[in-house]
């Protein structure tokens, strides 16, 4: 293991000193609720016989109180297809842990919504806010106090950061996060945006989208794009919250059972009745935390990432902001083509060599914390070793040395660039997160007239009117978390992916998000303060020059300095109810910006 990188070094040490005073108090909280707050052995005989009555043929070792039981908190449904496999995981976990004399139960179910499924629909509206909820029904899940450790069945967008953020406040449990998998892989990603770009153009009808679209995501398991759900995967990876190698192995086979196995024989050990005891709070401390920011912009992660990590580390007394991002992404070079950065899927990265070879090479060049306490091994060295069935078929680690493909995945001495793939950028319109990583540098600057909209609707309007045909910067404000909860605005990319082909130069700015999915065009997303607060977007008027810069840092319009703070800000249009959205309206008053989680959760519980 090298010694660290001094840009990390001085990031983590800068994150550390933020966050100390906060870090403390969290680390007394769970500390309080290991040597005194409830547990198992303090329940009332009433409390205990109603926890353990459905417990069929595990009854006797729940009462004697004497083996570790686990609590199951689960996102399962069928609906989404990477939660689907998760079905049948409780009965097999209880069955897993009898083998080690332990017991498990179903602590709870959160929700967990698909924002494929929502994408470009009103439903999207409630998305960001579903991770404050499922961390509520985490918390619900953990407060029976029945359980030694815990074990989160999740994968996707919300759901991760949500489950984790909700675990933390019962940080002094051991905590392990169980994936499923990602589905095998169908239509090649660049068939498929063909498909959608030629629908955007009306060359292609609904039938053919459908086609290409099913055959694109068409069985159990996650999206195989490289999106906020596998930047999920890979961020527990390099947090060492899961079995190591655990990320993306696809559902149904003998080696995902094994993982899960071992999950669950891991939970049995490092209980916190054990000798190997390892609480949640302790493994995700500042140095998880960078090396979480790390591998999301050696790999070229979701941009989500940016709200929703800095949220998870506030439920660990840290504080991180988009700075920090930016100084590491300086330092953490490109190391992974995952689409939409590039051609291929998780699962050929997975081929090329995957988490192990990206954690290797990592440490060899001294870009992430090895010494880092992880739910399993001595440290994170243990996570850069693939997992495999011996002949036996019992479960077993290898190295992984070099990379398999180098058009997926390359060691940091031969990167596909030499820095990360976000950037902050700043101006007049606030600090906003730029998505490198997919972007041609040709077009990470971009200056050009604006064509303002507060509605993702209108655009697709004015793009099929031929209204954007020429060089613009896209305006899409009013989108961020106090208005309409901040969707994603994918629905977008096929009309401003075309207008780029037609040789025109174009940008996205809005205070919505984007998603790991944000593809080939510039955008400037997440813009704080957003435009319902009165923030800078909302002076911004068609035709006002925008130059958006990925390389110097600037979003900013160009307009004299006293017309621009002579001018009134637009009104915040009404929005609309429906679909729910009125029922999360306390969430929407009472959050914070982007940059800090964008969480009326954690503002109200003063994290």
């Amino acid at each position: 293991m090298s010694q660290l990188h001094p840009i990390v070094a001085a990031v983590t040490d800068r994150i550390i000193a933020r966050s100390a005073a906060r870090r403390a108090a969290y680390l007394a909280h769970i500390g309080r609720a290991r040597d005194t707050g409830i547990n198992r052995s303090q329940l009332s005989c009433g409390n205990l016989a109603h926890a353990f009555a459905a417990s069929e043929g595990d009854q006797a070792t729940i009462r004697a109180g004497r083996a570790p039981n686990i609590g199951i908190v689960t996102a399962f449904n069928d609906m989404l297809s990477a939660h689907q496999p998760y079905g049948r995981y409780p009965e097999q976990m209880k069955l897993f842990a009898r083998e080690v004399g332990a017991t498990a139960q179903v602590a709870g179910g959160v929700p967990a919504m698909c924002d494929g499924v929502t994408q470009g629909q009103v439903g999207m509206e409630l998305s960001l806010f579903s991770r404050d909820t499922i961390a509520l029904s985490t918390a619900v899940g953990l407060s029976h106090a029945m359980f030694e450790s815990v074990a989160l069945l999740g994968i996707c967008d919300k759901i991760v950061p949500g489950m984790l953020i909700g675990a933390l406040r019962f940080g002094h449990l051991p905590t392990i996060l169980v994936p499923g998998g990602p589905m095998r892989s169908g239509l090649p990603n660049k068939e498929k945006v063909a498909v959608r770009e030629a629908f955007a153009q009306g060359k292609v009808g609904r039938e053919e989208l459908l086609e290409a679209e099913s055959q694109s995501y068409h069985s159990p398991g996650t999206c195989t794009f490289y999106g906020t759900a596998n930047s999920n995967q890979m961020m527990m990876e390099v947090m060492g919250l899961h079995i190591p190698g655990a990320a993306f192995v696809n559902p149904g086979t003998k080696l995902r059972d094994r993982l899960t196995r071992a999950a669950v024989h891991q939970l049995a050990a490092i209980g916190w009745d054990g000798d190997d005891y390892r609480p949640l709070g302790l493994c995700v401390d500042e140095k998880a935390i960078v090396n979480a920011a790390v591998g999301l912009l050696a790999t070229g992660g979701s941009t989500n990432h940016a709200i929703h990590l800095p949220a998870i580390a506030r439920a660990a007394g840290i504080i991180i902001d988009w700075e920090d991002l930016d100084r590491l992404s300086h330092a953490v070079p490109l190391i992974a083509r995952v689409y939409p950065g590039g051609p291929g899927d998780v699962n050929q990265f997975h081929a090329a060599g995957g988490m192990a070879f990206t954690i290797r090479t990592l440490l060899d060049a001294g870009l992430l914390h090895g010494d880092i306490m992880t739910v399993a091994g001595a440290s994170l060295a243990d996570y850069a070793r693939d997992p495999v069935l011996d002949g036996d078929g019992a479960l077993a680690w290898v190295d992984v040395p070099d990379s398999r493909d180098e058009t997926m995945l390359r060691p940091v001495s031969r990167p596909f660039r030499p820095d990360g793939g976000m950037r902050l950028v700043t101006g007049n319109l606030g600090r906003a997160t730029f998505k490198t990583s997919a972007v041609d540098e040709s077009r990470w600057t971009i200056e050009a007239p604006a064509r303002v909209f507060a509605d993702q609707n209108e655009v697709v309007t004015a793009f099929k009117a031929g209204e954007l045909d020429r060089d613009v910067v896209v305006v899409v404000r009013f989108q961020g978390p106090r208005a309409n909860g901040m969707p994603e605005l994918h629905k977008l990319m096929p009309s401003l992916g075309v207008l780029q082909e037609k040789g025109f130069k174009v940008a996205l700015v809005t205070d919505g998000r984007m998603s790991g999915a944000s593809g080939k065009v510039p955008a400037a997303i997440h813009v704080s303060p957003e435009a319902e607060i009165g923030g800078p977007l909302a002076r911004l008027r068609d035709g006002d020059v925008v130059r958006l810069c990925a390389r110097d840092g600037v979003l900013a319009a160009l307009v004299d300095d006293a017309e621009w703070a002579a001018r009134v800000p637009e009104p915040a249009p009404v929005h609309a109810d429906g679909t729910g959205r009125e029922l999360f309206g306390f969430f929407r008053s009472g959050c914070d910006d982007a940059e800090a989680g964008a969480s009326a959760m954690l503002v109200a519980a003063g994290l």
